[in-house]
């Protein structure tokens, strides 16, 4: 853009750390010289008011000693100024300058020197008002159609207008529900003043409609209101825009035709006198300022919009014409004659950058100077090339796209957990069942080499594990400083969350020279909490619903030194057999072959095997580590406990819920009393047994309910409020019952709301664990890589948290169906079929359920899963048998299910009657 940079005439810095907006800036001929040439008048904040009068020996110049006419100090801060014709009996230009409370106006007058030094400007006070409000703003103009002389109106920062009729007040008028002042503008050819509320709408108001209005002394209404003497202060048009507005201006064609212009805070808008929108436009840039002026072409006009970016648009109309980048962010714009050239863009900025400039461009005069023709050796730079291309294969080979090394320099984030437990457990308050919740503290300790900021620490543990604290902030980190923080972690709920790994994530930034805010940034580490945070040593139980084997391939390990704080007293001789007892009160039984390499984890709940089993395949790993032995490997042999898995997808999908639907029913039946529930129960039992709620669907019914009954709970109270107002009270009509009824109803089904939601949580984490589950006996029982684990993960457990948009059966539907069609897929017809783009609450699971099914299959037949550019290839099967396609139909379904029947059997029957130690590796999987 270096062509299209303002062209810089005259430009000069006022003062020094002195603020500047856009009421501070004019352009007239304020000391009356009568030759069409325009001053700069500049006003701050911090009371300086000064009057240039710019005349550079050529382009470019700064300003001279001499192109400041005047500098004076006025103390009070300046919000605007203005010149027009403010004193009576002339029609002589007069300075206004507006002050937070006080209106002056001066005349500015030169005298010719007697001396070198040329015209003395000097300023004279001819009137002041002194105003009881705070001001915000004025404009100025003929009110009411006088002749000869301008009106000024003074915005207060309450919404009060105050108009001056030059060295007389006239009066003063709020505007009806006024929050926030606005930008102010006045219409001479509709004599209306508009302004944009903080309704964020446009507004106009006729003069003759404030002038004749009742006087606004006070804000309250005064008793001659009440009485009805007086006429109410009316809008005249209003426009909703839907954004705060910046500046307004009004520009007329002719003396029929005007056009008012708003700018917002994204687009600009052009009004016709009576509020029509006469277009618009969408800005790309956050403007600062701007302003519009008529156009040479007949019809159409310009406009000048200065943005954030430090350019200068120019449109005409809706088209952009010109677009030209100046050194600053100009907060105000305006267009004059100054030293006899017309058309001078003089634009200011906050911080006291005045620049006059014009538009145009600077030809270049650069020429490329003449390359020396040579021979090319194609073959010497086809060998640099590849050695080009070598370097950068190995440095993606090496780093990949980031240099990870260096950013995990910058800042190291480790966590310890103490061994031990807290002495005084911070679970205040909270018992699960009969036994007191313990609390373990982590230790997490950033150490940085360089200098970071705003670093923020954020750490994550499943729920229903909680923490004392889980947000940590430190403004500035100096180089080579460490920092430790410390929380304590408990278990706050009667169910297990479905895992122990927590996550320490920090967020940082790295100032450098180009950059000092900083470059974002992210580090995290993740720690592990000790199995007895929730759980307890526990009686071993001989029988039990579900059970699961796990298969090694080294000499089986004593259970005590594997889970040596779980050992119980009185059965030290027991060392293949070892009980748990979680916090919730369920019971886990963990087994160890005598003459085999296999161990066994039952329980009664198919989703509690999660956790010890997981921790058994950890401990054992870690255990033969420290062996110094690296070829222990697990895998599962038994047949896919599916079925288990299915009735936990079915208990999270559909549930029984009484409560919730006996509530519904009550309120739709009317009913408010709560000791009505018994002999309501008893009259719709059967009505409650067929109504099967899903948890979802009935949180969706719950939530419109809560929404109606909130309605209606408005609507009571501006009845009752317009009883209430009324000056001759009248019977409430059991209103207030009415509204005691409903509140209480409201009350209640937020409850249940919140119980729904807990409930949802509650099933949804269960499922979590039973998932997790079956992810690892797949990854046992066919060998996956820790990639092909990563993308069963990825697509079953796609989701933190089940939400009533978006649940876990839809979403994990739909990322299994994309496997099956892809990297699982036999043929390329599958591969054609497109997936529903729209996710929604399925009617069952019985596709989803064959949908996963057919998965093992595909995995147990040969299939892999990968995510590479080759995954879309159909695979070869190398197992006998081969892969069926995805089935389009309920019937082709229906066959698929039948054929891996005899492949996913019924886990719990299998296990309960054979001995562990006669398990066969291979029973249960047909081949």
């Amino acid at each position: 853009m270096s062509l299209f940079k303002a062209r810089d005439w005259w430009s000069t810095v006022l003062g020094e750390k002195e603020e500047f907006d856009q009421g501070c800036l004019c352009l007239a001929d304020v000391d009356n010289t009568g030759n069409g040439q325009d001053k700069v008048i500049v006003g701050s904040f911090m009371g300086y008011l000064r009057i240039f009068n710019p005349h550079p020996v050529k382009t470019a110049d700064g300003a001279q000693a001499e192109d400041l006419l005047l500098e004076v100090h006025l103390r009070d801060p300046i919000l605007q100024v203005e010149v027009g014709k403010f004193v009576s009996g002339t029609e002589m230009l007069h300075l206004a300058v507006l002050h937070s409370r006080k209106l002056c106006v001066y005349s500015v007058s030169g005298s010719l020197g007697n001396v070198e030094h040329g015209t003395q400007y000097q300023i004279k006070l001819m009137y002041e008002h002194n105003l009881q409000r705070t001001a915000c703003n004025m404009t100025y103009g003929s009110f009411g159609g006088v002749k000869g002389r301008d009106l000024i109106c003074i915005q207060s920062m309450d919404g009060m207008l105050m108009v001056f009729e030059q060295e007389s007040y006239a009066f003063g008028r709020f505007l009806p529900g006024s929050l926030l002042p606005g930008p102010l503008a006045y219409s001479s050819r509709t004599d209306s003043f508009i302004t944009v509320s903080s309704c964020r709408q446009v507004e106009s108001y006729k003069y003759q409609v404030l002038a004749f209005a009742t006087d606004a002394d006070k804000r309250q209404e005064t008793e001659q209101q009440k009485l009805g003497s007086g006429k109410r202060l009316v809008v005249d048009w209003t426009l909703n825009i839907g954004e705060q507005a910046l500046d307004i201006c009004i520009v007329s064609f002719n003396q029929s035709a005007s056009s008012v212009f708003v700018l917002g805070e994204r687009n600009f808008f052009c009004l016709k006198d009576n509020g029509q929108i006469r277009f618009m436009k969408k800005l790309d840039c956050s403007p600062s300022c701007f302003l519009p002026y008529c156009s040479v072409s007949e019809g159409t006009i310009n406009t000048l919009i200065g943005n954030h970016n430090n350019m200068l648009h120019v449109y005409q109309d809706v088209t952009l014409k010109w677009a030209t980048q100046l050194p600053h962010i100009p907060v105000a714009v305006r267009v004059g004659c100054l030293h006899d050239l017309k058309g001078v863009i003089v634009t200011l900025s906050d911080d006291g950058h005045l620049q006059c400039s014009y538009l145009g461009t600077d030809p270049s005069l650069f020429q490329a100077p003449k390359v020396e023709s040579r021979e090319l050796n194609y073959d010497e730079l086809d060998v640099e090339l590849k050695e080009l291309q070598k370097i950068i294969k190995d440095v993606n080979k090496s780093q990949g796209v980031w240099p990870m090394t260096e950013r995990e320099d910058d800042l190291k984030v480790s966590a310890m957990v103490s061994p031990n437990f807290d002495s005084v457990s911070q679970s205040t308050d909270v018992e699960v069942g009969a036994d007191l919740v313990p609390s373990v503290t982590v230790k997490v300790t950033l150490q940085n080499r360089v200098t970071l900021q705003k670093i923020r620490l954020s750490v994550y543990v499943q729920p229903p594990l909680v923490l004392t604290c889980d947000q940590f902030t430190f403004e500035f980190m100096a180089p080579e400083m460490t920092r430790t923080v410390g929380f304590s972690v408990y278990l706050k709920g009667s169910y297990l969350p479905s895992e122990l790994e927590g996550n320490a994530v920090v967020s940082y930034s790295r100032p450098t020279d180009r950059n000092p805010e900083g470059i974002p940034r992210v580090s995290q580490c993740k720690f592990r909490l000790p199995l007895k945070l929730i759980c307890l040593p526990g009686q071993p139980s001989k029988t039990a619903s579900h059970k699961l084997t796990i298969d090694t391939n080294k000499s089986p390990v004593s259970l005590l030194s594997l889970f040596p704080g779980f050992a119980n007293q009185s059965e030290d001789d027991q060392v293949n057999v070892m009980g748990f007892r979680f916090l919730g009160g369920s019971r886990v039984t963990l087994l160890a072959s005598k003459t085999s390499q296999r161990y066994r984890i039952q329980s009664e709940q198919f989703e509690d095997l999660w956790l010890i089993t997981n921790e058994l395949i950890i401990r054992l790993q870690e255990y033969f580590e420290k062996q110094g032995i690296k070829d222990f490997a697990c895998s599962f042999s038994g047949s896919m406990p599916l079925q288990e898995y299915f009735e936990l997808i079915d208990h999270h999908f559909e549930r029984i819920y009484f409560d919730l639907v006996s509530y519904l029913m009550l309120l739709k039946l009317g009913l408010k009393e709560v000791n009505k529930i018994p002999s309501f129960f008893s009259n719709h039992v059967s009505v409650l047994h067929t109504c099967t709620e899903k948890l979802r669907i009935n949180g969706e019914k719950l939530e419109e309910l809560l929404s109606e009954r909130a309605v209606q709970f408005r609507a009571i109270q501006r009845r009752l409020l317009t009883r209430f107002k009324d000056k001759t009270p009248g019977p409430l009509q059991h209103l207030d019952t009415l509204l005691d009824g409903t509140y209480k109803q409201v009350i209640s089904l937020a409850d249940a709301v919140e119980e729904n939601q807990d409930n949802l949580f509650q099933s949804f984490t269960r499922l979590k664990s039973a998932t997790h589950l079956v992810i690892l006996l797949i990854g046992l029982w066919q060998k996956l890589s820790a990639d092909q684990i990563a993308i069963l993960e990825a697509a079953f457990l796609p989701l933190q948290q089940d939400t009533q948009e978006l649940g876990w059966e839809e979403t994990v539907d739909a990322a299994i169906s994309h496997l099956l069609k892809t990297c699982l897929s036999k043929s390329s017809k599958e591969q054609a079929l497109n997936l529903s783009s729209q996710l929604s609450i399925p009617k069952d699971t019985s596709r989803l359920k064959k949908h996963i099914t057919l998965l093992c299959d595909r995995l147990a037949k040969g299939g892999r899963l990968c995510l590479s550019t080759d995954a879309a290839a159909p695979q070869t099967m190398v197992m006998p048998g081969g892969c069926a396609t995805i089935p389009e139909s309920d019937l082709e379904e229906r066959s698929v299910e039948q054929d891996s029947t005899e492949l996913f059997t019924n886990h719990k029957h299998l296990i309960v009657e054979t001995p562990i130690a006669e398990v066969s590796p291979l029973q249960g999987v047909s081949e």
